[in-house]
């Protein structure tokens, strides 16, 4: 009996480490080619979903973005507008760490997130402050953005808090063509 536990264990922890192993390396022979410098410039709008820890979904929202390059570092003001009526605004600074890395914060991120880019993939993770209630809580985020042509981009993010996921964001990303 306790070999039959011992043996049922490890095979869940395998499981439960393979699922958790995707690498953004894996990506790195994708098409096209991801280079924040080059998508992150300009307008871009976007445009999600919120799902709960369930998977419903939960609110839409979308936003509309102004992005650019300024002595090699990228800002990302990020404008939501959510179906509730509810407005928010983000501004994100990416800075080149090299070899495919950047060090990403915001307002409401919590130290210094990590971004790594390989072929059409850049995963970002962060510790977000989210309001909750009469004060806020830190959420875990493991962003991960996948270019699917030179002017779109998917976006799904998961949620954690102490470990459990507790919400998802799904969203795409479109370049619009600079106004004359």
């Amino acid at each position: 009996m306790r070999v039959t536990r011992t043996v049922l264990l490890l095979a869940l922890s395998v499981m439960l480490t393979a699922c958790g192993s995707i690498s953004v390396e894996d990506y790195a022979g994708e098409e096209p080619r991801f280079e924040p410098e080059q998508f992150f410039d300009g307008p871009l709008v976007a445009r999600g979903v919120l799902k709960d820890r369930g998977g419903r979904v939960i609110r839409r929202f979308t936003a509309d973005i102004n992005a650019y390059w300024t002595d090699g570092i990228g800002t990302l003001e990020e404008d939501f507008l959510f179906d509730d009526g509810e407005e928010s605004r983000r501004v994100w600074t990416l800075t080149p760490a090299g070899n495919g890395q950047y060090v990403a914060t915001a307002g409401d991120v919590v130290g210094e997130g990590r971004a790594s880019v390989a072929g059409n993939a850049m995963f970002l993770d962060y510790v977000l402050q989210v309001p909750y209630g009469d004060g806020t809580i830190n959420l875990k985020i493991d962003d991960r953005m996948y270019l699917l042509t030179p002017d779109v981009l998917i976006n799904e993010s998961q949620m954690r808090k102490f470990g459990f996921r507790v919400g998802e964001i799904v969203l795409s990303i479109e370049r619009l063509a600079p106004s004359a």
